[in-house]
C-alpha cells in the first residue's frame, strides 16, 4: 500500500465519516476511512447497521479485518425509524434510483445520535473533524455548536460535475479570476434534463442550505485526471479549499489467498486483452426488453463478455420481503455463450477484474466510482450513461480525457439500443483500429500516471499529506 505514515500519531483529532447510504456513496467514503488510517488517525464510521454492515460486506481490494484497520476505523450503529423500501422499478420514466429517496430522507434520524458522538468525541480530543457527504449536510447540522470541531463537504461525483453545476449557477461566466472557462469546457456537454427528479433535486437544495458550516471540500479526484477542474473550483471565490486526493479505491489489487470468485478463475484462462466487462453499476435498472437485445448483442458478437446482471439495490440490502428480481436471459442463453461469456448474477470484484490482464473495455454506466476503478487500472471505457452525473462523466471520459467511447448516446436516452447496435459497438471496441488503439494506449498511459501519483512524492499523495496536515495543525 502506498500511504503508511505509522510513525506519525494524531490520536488527538479523531475523524468521522458521515456517508449517503447508497453503495457508490458509502463505497467512497469508506475507502477514505483506509487512506486516512494509515495516518494512525482514528476514524469513526456512522450509519444505519444494515448500511454499515452493506458497505463492510461489498468494500474490497484491502482487508478490512486486518488489526490495523479494525483498530483505527471504527463503525457506529445508528438505529433509524422504519421506512418504506420500494423495490426498483424497470419501467419508470427516468433511470435515476427514486425508489432510495425514502432511505434518503430518512437519514434525518441521524442527526441527534451523530450530534450526541460529536460531542462525546469533542469532549476526549482536541479537534472533531467530520467528513461528510454533500447529502448528509442536514445530518451534520450541529457542528457549528462544538467548539473544537469542524466539518468538510465530500463530493462523490467527479470535479467536472460539481465545476459544471456550481459555474452554471452563477452564470456560466467566460472568465473566472483570469482564466479562459470556456476553452476548458468541450462543446455539447448535455443539461441536467432528465438526470434527477424534481424531489431528488429538492432534496439537494435543502442539504446545501447547511454547507455554510463547511471548512473545505474533499473530491474523490486526481490532478492526474481532472486538475483543471480542481483549479477551476479553487477559482470560485467561496475561499474555501478543494482537495482532489484520489483515487480512493486501492490502485493495486492484492492476489487474494483462498478462494477466488468463479469469474476470475474464468478470466485465467483468457487472452490478454480479450474480454469486454460489461457493468451498470448499483443503481441501473434495466427494461426486460432491453436486457434482451443486450444480451443477444453480447451472444452474436463473438467476443468474450464477463457481464454483472444484476437488478439495482433496494434502499436496505438486507430486508426480508420481496424477492429480488432475476432478469430473464433468453432461453438456453448461459449455456450457449459459456466458451466464452460468463453472466455474474451475485456482487462481482470490479476491481480485480479491472485491473486483470485479460480485460480489455469495460462497457459502464459510468458511475463516477466505476470510472475512477477503469482509469486508475488503464482500461478504456465504452460509456452508456444512465441518469445523474453519468452523461457529464460521458463527456469527460470521451472528449476532455480521450480515454473512452460513446456507446449510448444520452440524446437517444429514451430509445431502446438494439442487438445489432450492441454488436457493432463491441466489434468496432475490440477491433485493431487506429483510432481503438490510441484509446486504449491513452488509458494505460492515464492509469500508469494515476497510480504514480499515489506513491510517496507523487500528486495525490502530496493532497491527502497536506489534508492531513491542515486537519492534524
Amino acid at each position: 500500500m502506498a500511504y503508511n505514515h505509522q510513525n506519525n500519531n494524531h490520536d488527538e483529532v479523531v475523524v468521522v465519516m458521515v456517508p449517503l447510504p447508497a453503495q457508490g456513496h458509502l463505497n467512497q467514503l469508506l475507502h477514505l476511512s483506509r487512506l486516512i488510517s494509515t495516518y494512525n488517525m482514528p476514524v469513526h464510521f456512522v450509519g444505519t447497521p444494515n448500511h454499515n454492515r452493506q458497505a463492510k460486506l461489498r468494500v474490497h481490494g484491502w482487508d478490512q479485518t486486518s488489526s490495523d484497520a479494525k483498530n483505527t476505523i471504527h463503525f457506529h450503529d445508528f438505529i433509524v425509524p422504519p421506512f418504506v423500501c420500494p423495490a426498483p422499478n424497470p419501467d419508470a420514466p427516468s433511470k435515476f434510483p427514486s425508489h432510495l429517496l425514502p432511505t434518503f430522507e430518512a437519514t434525518t434520524h441521524l442527526r441527534h445520535p451523530v450530534a450526541a458522538l460529536l460531542r462525546k468525541l469533542a469532549s476526549q480530543t482536541r479537534r472533531v473533524v467530520v467528513i461528510h457527504d454533500s447529502l448528509m449536510a442536514s445530518v451534520i447540522q450541529d457542528v457549528g455548536s462544538i467548539a473544537n470541531s469542524e466539518s468538510y463537504t465530500f463530493h462523490s461525483v467527479s470535479a467536472f460535475a460539481v465545476f459544471l453545476y456550481l459555474w452554471e449557477g452563477i452564470g456560466c461566466p467566460p472568465e473566472l479570476q483570469g482564466v479562459q472557462v470556456k476553452s476548458k469546457i468541450p462543446d455539447n456537454v448535455p443539461s441536467l434534463e432528465d438526470c434527477f427528479p424534481d424531489e431528488f433535486m429538492n432534496f439537494i437544495v435543502a442539504q446545501y442550505e447547511y454547507t455554510g458550516y463547511n471548512s473545505g471540500n474533499i473530491y474523490n479526484a486526481s490532478r492526474t485526471i481532472e486538475g483543471e477542474y480542481v483549479d477551476l473550483l479553487n477559482k470560485l471565490g467561496d475561499d474555501k479549499k478543494h482537495w482532489a486526493v484520489g483515487p480512493f479505491n486501492p490502485v493495486s489489487v492484492p492476489e487474494k489467498n483462498g478462494k477466488r470468485h468463479a469469474c476470475l478463475e474464468w478470466l485465467d484462462e483468457q487472452e490478454p486483452n480479450s474480454v469486454i466487462y460489461v457493468s451498470f453499476g448499483t443503481t441501473t435498472c434495466m427494461k426486460d426488453e432491453q436486457i434482451r437485445e443486450l444480451a443477444i448483442g453480447l451472444e452474436q458478437c463473438n467476443h468474450k463478455f464477463i457481464w454483472v446482471l444484476r437488478d439495482a439495490d433496494k434502499g436496505d440490502l438486507f430486508m426480508d420481503g420481496d424477492q429480488v428480481r432475476k432478469a430473464e436471459l433468453p432461453k438456453g442463453y448461459e449455456e450457449r455463450v459459456k466458451e466464452r461469456g460468463v453472466v455474474v448474477r451475485d456482487w462481482a470484484p470490479q476491481l480485480d477484474i479491472l485491473s486483470h490482464k485479460s480485460t480489455a473495455w469495460f462497457l459502464s454506466h459510468c458511475g463516477w466510482n466505476s470510472c475512477m476503478e477503469s482509469l486508475t487500472l488503464g482500461v478504456p471505457i465504452a460509456c452508456w450513461p444512465m441518469h445523474s452525473d453519468q452523461p457529464r462523466n460521458t463527456v469527460l471520459v470521451t472528449k476532455v480525457l480521450k480515454v473512452g467511447v460513446v456507446m449510448r448516446d444520452w440524446e437517444r436516452r429514451n430509445e431502446l439500443v438494439t442487438s445489432s447496435i450492441v454488436t457493432d459497438g463491441v466489434h468496432k471496441l475490440m477491433a485493431s483500429s487506429g483510432e481503438v488503439d490510441v484509446i486504449r494506449k491513452k488509458a494505460r498511459e492515464l492509469g500508469a500516471a494515476v497510480r504514480g501519483s499515489m506513491v510517496e512524492g507523487g500528486g495525490s499523495h502530496m493532497e491527502l499529506s497536506s489534508f492531513v496536515a491542515h486537519i492534524t495543525r
